[in-house]
């Protein structure tokens, strides 16, 4: 069944509604950063760059480096921009634009997230790399797809809900789990591992207190405390999980690279956080294309 105007919104020129590509723009790697000034940043290390464009927050870069084909894209911050982003490039990748039907053989994507984050654990300093084993969301966005089920760790959301005493009142955790071969790929003796909590904002969802209370006001230790299986939450940031949930609903590997600006127990700041920053682009695209 082909999808209504409504639904499979295009642009004028054919492209996708809020990323505005067209499928000859997208590569099957994708690298995804929030901040859209962090795209020219992963790009001026490409070989070549054969297509750009800007629509919001959404920037999109693509090129090659070493012979890989790789799209670099900025969602914005939050799980309901990951929500536009990761929607739209399966549906360029998987759904005819024209006809709005499903393609007969659908493309499975790589979805490499180069972000930053808070960590959680004393151990875990600034300016250090965190590899995502899990996604733990505590923003519902998951919940409004019949497929989650299939795709989450109820083992270990069950766990966490009894740990943390969770309150009904908001949104039920949800946990899913990144891509194994990507996670071997992209892991060395200078990354850490472990689950990373995403919050749905910056400040009172992750336990911030400025001139408003947050509730609980000790969610920082309630996840920093928890442990399954061996697994540890090892820091905080805002797009994770969803990431990895729609990206195992539609069928694509993902796997989460966050490079620590603070560290949340010792309240730290990095002093260098570009730079930190730079050198995690650099490594993750060697890992990448080589």
């Amino acid at each position: 069944m082909s999808k209504a105007a409504s639904e499979l919104i295009l642009n004028p020129d054919g492209s996708i509604y809020h990323c505005n590509i067209r499928p000859e723009h997208l590569a099957d790697l994708v690298i995804t950063v929030g901040d859209p000034d962090r795209v020219e940043k992963v790009s001026q290390y490409f070989d070549s760059i054969e297509f750009q464009t800007r629509k919001r927050e959404i920037v999109t870069h693509t090129g090659s480096l070493n012979g890989k084909r790789i799209t670099v894209i900025s969602t914005g911050m939050g799980t309901d921009n990951i929500d536009i982003v990761l929607s739209e490039l399966d549906a360029v990748a998987n759904i005819n634009l024209e006809t709005g039907e499903l393609n007969p053989i659908q493309k499975e994507l790589q979805f490499v997230r180069l972000g930053t984050s808070g960590a959680l654990q004393k151990e875990i300093p600034v300016d250090s790399f965190v590899l995502s084993s899990h996604g733990l969301g505590m923003d519902g966005l998951l919940h409004f797809y019949e497929d989650s089920l299939m795709v989450r760790d109820l083992d270990m959301e069950e766990a966490f809900y009894d740990h943390s005493e969770w309150d009904d009142s908001k949104p039920v955790p949800y946990v899913v789990k990144g891509s194994t071969d990507l996670l071997e790929l992209l892991s060395s003796d200078q990354t850490s591992l472990g689950i990373t909590a995403t919050a749905c904002g910056f400040y009172g969802p992750q336990g911030r207190k400025l001139r408003l209370v947050p509730s609980p006001e000790n969610i920082n230790d309630v996840l920093a405390n928890f442990e399954f299986n061996g697994h540890k939450i090892t820091n905080f940031e805002m797009e994770t999980s969803a990431i990895y949930g729609l990206s195992k609903m539609l069928g694509h590997e993902a796997l989460s690279l966050n490079c620590i600006v603070a560290n949340r127990a010792l309240g730290e700041f990095s002093k260098d956080s570009y730079k930190s920053i730079d050198k995690m682009i650099q490594y993750a695209l060697e890992k990448l294309t080589n």
